[in-house]
């Protein structure tokens, strides 16, 4: 099965936790981030292909 996920959308996924970071959930999976753009790191380690 292919995945597919658009980088806009994995972007706006990623909420502010109130700590300078953010919080990215994915397939059920809560990731806290430092920075927006690890989303894709995350998401390619779940099989998926970005789309920009």
């Amino acid at each position: 099965m292919v995945k597919t996920a658009m980088f806009e959308t994995l972007l706006a996924d990623a909420q502010p936790d109130g700590n300078g970071g953010y919080t990215f959930t994915l397939e059920g999976k809560i990731y806290q981030l430092q920075e927006k753009n690890e989303v894709c790191k995350i998401a390619e380690a779940h099989g998926y292909i970005i789309i920009y």
